[in-house]
C-alpha cells in the first residue's frame, strides 16, 4: 500500500506500513485508511505528525538532503507550543503565524495546544514546494478554513499579511525557527532603510557570496519581524543560534537591549547540541510575551544544553529530547523554578547588570568546595607545591639563559 496526497501537483508517496490519506471523491472529506494493525491514536495530531516527519525525512533523503530545513524536530515544536500557551485555558478565536513557516511543524504544534477549532493559522514561507506541503498539513489536521492564509512569498522584503491601511497584520502568538545565515545583499539597503521595521539595523552586507559559506545573520531580521508581528498582549517564540544570546556587539547586541528594556524577552531555553538535522549550530529558544511587566518581573533562563538522548540518523550522531525532559523544561518555565545547573529566574534588572546576557549559566552560583584536612596535611601539601614551584622556576631560568645565548650567537651574514 502507498500513501498519495491527490492535490494539483501531487506530493508523493510513501513505502507499505505507512496510513495512507486519499480524497473522497469530488468532496472536501479526507479519509484515513490505516493498515491492519496499526491502532489508532486519541491524539490525531501525534498521529499525524509522526506520519508528516517520516515523510519530510523520507523526501529529504530522496532530495539529496536539499529540504531538511522544511521542518524542525518535533520534540523543539512541542516546547515551543507549551511554553506559549497555558493548560486548560479556553482560547477562542486566536490567531497564530509563522513568518518562515516550512511545513508548519510550529504552527501544527501550536494549533494542537490551543485546540484546532479555536485558531486560525497564517504563514509565508520563499519556498513554494513547503508552502504546499504546509497546505497538506492544515488538511491533514483539520484547519482547511486557513488554507487562504498559506501565503508563498519573501517574508522580510514583501510581508504578505497586513491590515487594511498596509501596517503589518499583528497576532496572539507567532513562532519562527528561520535560516540563521543567508547573503542577501541585493535588498539589504531596502530593509534597512525601513527603520520602523528594522528597529536594530540589519546584518552588514557581503561583498562577495558563497552559497556554501553564507555570512549575512538573516535570523536577526526575523527576531525584528517576529516582534513587529506580536499583538499588545502577544507571545511568541523564535530558534536562534546560541551564541546570540551572548551577543557584545552589532545588531545582535541591539536587539538584546531593546527585549530587556521594553520586557519583551520573559524566557531562554539553551537546547543539547546537535537537535537539528541542518545544522550542529547550538540553539537557543526565546520566548516573548508583550503583556506590561516592570524592571522587577523576572526572566526564566534555561540550560537545557545537558538533556537529550543521542541517536543516529544515517551517519550522523544526533540528539532528542525524551519526553520526561520536555516536561521538566516546561514546568520549570512555568513555575519560574531555580534549579541548580539547570534554571534561573533573574530580573530585567539583574540582565542589564550582567550586560544583557540572557546564558543561563552567566548567573549560576559558583561553587567552591571545602575539604576537611589537618594542620600536618596542609604543611606537606605546601612543602610539596612549593618545592614543584621553585623546581619550574628554576627550568625557566635555564631556558631564559639557553635562549639569550641562542641570540648572542646570532651574526649578520650580508647576501652575496
Amino acid at each position: 500500500m502507498h500513501l498519495k496526497f491527490f492535490s494539483a501537483q501531487g506530493i508523493g508517496a510513501a513505502p507499505l506500513g505507512v496510513p495512507s490519506v486519499a480524497r473522497n471523491g469530488a468532496t472536501a472529506e479526507w479519509r484515513i485508511a490505516r493498515p491492519v494493525g496499526v491502532r489508532p491514536k486519541n491524539e490525531k495530531y501525534d498521529f499525524f505528525s509522526g506520519i508528516f516527519e517520516y515523510l519530510i525525512k523520507d523526501y529529504n533523503n530522496a532530495g539529496g538532503g536539499k529540504y531538511a530545513e522544511y521542518f524542525t524536530p518535533r520534540a523543539i515544536a512541542q516546547v515551543m507550543a507549551a511554553l506559549l500557551t497555558e493548560d486548560g485555558k479556553d482560547y477562542k478565536g486566536v490567531t497564530c503565524y509563522d513568518p518562515s513557516a516550512g511545513t508548519g511543524t510550529l504552527l501544527m504544534a501550536l494549533a494542537h495546544a490551543i485546540g484546532e477549532e479555536r485558531c486560525s493559522i497564517y504563514s509565508q514561507d520563499i519556498s513554494e514546494k513547503s508552502s504546499e506541503m504546509l497546505r497538506l498539513n492544515l488538511i491533514l489536521n483539520n484547519l482547511v478554513g486557513s488554507l487562504p492564509n498559506i501565503i508563498q512569498g519573501n517574508t522580510l522584503t514583501e510581508p504578505a499579511h497586513k491590515e487594511s491601511d498596509g501596517r503589518l497584520k499583528t497576532f496572539d502568538f507567532v513562532v519562527s525557527n528561520p535560516p540563521f545565515k543567508l547573503d542577501f545583499p541585493e535588498y539589504s539597503d531596502s530593509l534597512a532603510a525601513d527603520s520602523l521595521r528594522f528597529w536594530a539595523g540589519v546584518p552588514n552586507k557581503v561583498k562577495t557570496i558563497d552559497p556554501q559559506k553564507p555570512k549575512m545573520a538573516i535570523y536577526t531580521c526575523f527576531i525584528q519581524h517576529v516582534i513587529n508581528s506580536l499583538k499588545p498582549t502577544g507571545r511568541g517564540a523564535i530558534v536562534v543560534p546560541t551564541g546570540f544570546i551572548t551577543a557584545k556587539s552589532g545588531v545582535e547586541k541591539k536587539i538584546l537591549e531593546r527585549i530587556v528594556n521594553d520586557h519583551i524577552i520573559c524566557g531562554v531555553v539553551s537546547m543539547p547540541s546537535n537537535v537539528f538535522a541542518t545544522t550542529g549550530t547550538n540553539v537557543s529558544v526565546l520566548i516573548f510575551d508583550r503583556t506590561p511587566k516592570t524592571d522587577d518581573d523576572t526572566v526564566v533562563l534555561i540550560d537545557a544544553s545537558k538533556l537529550g538522548e543521542e541517536y543516529k540518523e544515517g551517519n550522523n550522531k544526533k540528539r532528542r529530547l525524551r519526553p520526561e525532559e520536555i516536561e521538566q523544561i516546561v514546568q520549570t518555565f512555568r513555575k519560574k523554578k531555580a534549579v541548580e545547573d539547570f534554571s534561573v529566574a533573574v530580573t530585567y534588572n539583574e540582565i542589564k547588570e550582567k550586560g544583557y546576557v540572557l546564558s543561563a549559566g552567566q548567573y549560576f552560583d559558583i561553587k567552591i568546595e571545602y575539604v576537611d584536612i589537618t594542620e600536618e596535611e596542609f604543611n606537606a601539601q605546601m612543602k610539596a607545591d612549593t618545592e614543584e614551584l621553585s623546581a619550574m622556576f628554576a627550568e625557566s631560568h635555564e631556558l631564559e639563559a639557553e635562549i639569550q645565548r641562542q641570540l648572542a650567537g646570532l651574526k649578520f651574514v650580508e647576501a652575496k
